[in-house]
């Protein structure tokens, strides 16, 4: 009977062990912002874009803010693309304002010009470059998964 008592005991302090070790991270949730009339209008400033290899960026509303979605503004110097065709879970729409847009789908590719939205499902691999000869100016509506 002692020896079936502690291989019990071993057997439950090697699977806590294992639990703390190897067992998934409890995450705390995170705080929603408190919304007000002043933080819920948000208007484009440059001197708050960010720089990137090609052009800039600009958070209207970034994950930290929403409950699940997020905008942006991305201006696309001429020849450039924001980054190589690429996937991920969310899905993704691109608005285009300004400017000529290659857009890259699943290994096809359209023209596509102001006033064009374009749709990304999910896993899709997409990418979007300027063709124009102008900056590439698009909105990008993307669902944050937490």
């Amino acid at each position: 009977m002692k020896k079936a008592t502690q291989y019990i005991v071993a057997l439950a302090i090697t699977i806590m062990t294992h639990q703390l070790a190897y067992g998934q991270k409890m995450v705390a949730k995170q705080e929603q912002p408190f919304y007000t009339i002043e933080n819920c209008v948000n208007k484009f400033d440059i001197n708050k874009a960010k720089e990137t290899k090609s052009g800039y960026q600009y958070w209207f509303a970034d994950k930290n803010f929403t409950q699940e979605n997020t905008l942006k503004i991305s201006i696309v110097a001429p020849g450039k693309s924001t980054h190589p065709p690429h996937r991920h879970p969310e899905e993704e729409f691109f608005y285009i304002l300004e400017g000529k847009a290659t857009f890259y789908l699943d290994g096809k590719t359209v023209e596509a010009g102001p006033n064009t939205s374009l749709y990304c499902p999910p896993n899709a691999e997409h990418g979007i470059s300027n063709t124009g000869p102008d900056d590439l100016k698009y909105l990008v509506i993307k669902k944050d998964l937490r």
